[in-house]
């Protein structure tokens, strides 16, 4: 079951132009466009006259063409126009979503059109700025369910096993990072510092570092998909203070986790550079750097899905290092059940 009043990326802003997009969530089919005017909407991908996928047609100047028979539908979903006939029928629109372009990213809402609220949308402005936090950013298909993706990064014990090459560094330090978790009412927010630890390569890469170093990794996770992420490090004994705001090596995540169907999802991330931000080089190495480091994720992620497909969960144990991701499941299980309960009620 997925939340479905919330709003879920939908794209990148920059992947949406002139050519309609196809793109699955939640489970339903969705076709992203531009009207001409260059704003962004979001329809049912099936014409209401004989059920052609849209994303087939193309935009005019009155809005979006199926490709079959040239009925147009505007942001709306609303029929503007039917060739050969001036009388359009009340019933011939396509159901549209709430779509909201906003720091970068294009969000979606698959749920009750009246409970979108854009003020609920997840904030991130570092997107805009890219004087002092130049970004780079993608998006990767992954064969596994959203949850599975999210709970990848609640738990980042596996650092040290998975990303050995990138960003990992001893094992141990992660284990034992000292952890202060707060609890919200979409999620959760968590901070991890290893202190004294040995440098992994990405970050030896990155900025030099040339014996042991303090790393804070910092995270906030949003119902149902999104988390925000600032990682920083310096020499080791720079954060007896506890301030990380000039760390020489400091850069910012994005993370958007949107389901396509049960069992697959789309992973919207960027990387925003704070520690060389007038190099283009340094924002391009990093990206790298992450995008490799990811690409391990989903390697595992998607084995995991595999065999959870294949033999379930059932025997599954949980371990201290779990207990982010627990509160991040309860809390995604809750809203679930609040909004079974409303739909039930009404």
């Amino acid at each position: 079951m997925f939340i479905r009043n919330a709003w879920y990326v939908a794209a990148w802003a920059d992947e949406v132009g002139e050519t309609p997009l196809p793109r699955r969530i939640c489970n339903e089919p969705v076709v992203l466009f531009r009207d001409v005017a260059g704003n962004a909407a979001g329809l049912l991908d099936m014409c209401c006259h004989r059920g052609a996928p849209l994303h087939l047609g193309q935009v005019t100047e009155r809005g979006l063409a199926c490709g079959y028979h040239g009925l147009t539908f505007d942001r709306s979903g609303r029929c503007v126009h039917i060739p050969g006939q001036d009388r359009i029928p009340e019933r011939a629109r396509v159901r549209a979503f709430p779509v909201v372009e906003q720091d970068a990213l294009l969000w979606i809402w698959m749920g009750d059109p009246a409970k979108a609220d854009p003020a609920t949308i997840v904030s991130y402005p570092w997107h805009n700025d890219t004087a002092r936090w130049p970004h780079k950013h993608t998006m990767y298909s992954i064969k596994s369910a959203a949850m599975l993706m999210v709970d990848n990064l609640m738990d980042l014990t596996h650092l040290g096993y998975v990303h050995t090459s990138t960003i990992g560094g001893n094992p141990l330090i992660h284990v034992e990072a000292k952890m202060d978790t707060v609890r919200t009412a979409f999620g959760l927010k968590f901070s991890r510092w290893m202190l004294n630890s040995v440098p992994p390569p990405t970050y030896m890469r990155a900025v030099g570092f040339q014996g042991r170093i303090d790393r804070v990794q910092m995270f906030e996770f949003i119902a149902p998909g999104a988390i925000l992420q600032f990682s920083g490090a310096d020499e080791a004994g720079a954060y007896g203070d506890g301030k990380i705001e000039d760390s020489k090596l400091r850069f910012r995540l994005f993370h958007g986790l949107t389901p396509e169907t049960d069992t697959t999802c789309f992973y919207f991330w960027s990387t925003a550079n704070g520690f060389r931000p007038n190099e283009a080089a340094a924002t391009e190495s990093l990206f790298n750097e992450i995008a490799a480091a990811f690409n391990e994720d989903r390697t595992v992620v998607e084995a995991q899905q595999a065999r959870l497909t294949e033999l379930g969960e059932a025997a599954l144990v949980d371990i201290a290092t779990d207990a982010a991701r627990l509160h991040m499941r309860r809390t995604v299980d809750r809203l679930i059940a609040e909004e079974a309960t409303g739909l039930a009620a009404q």
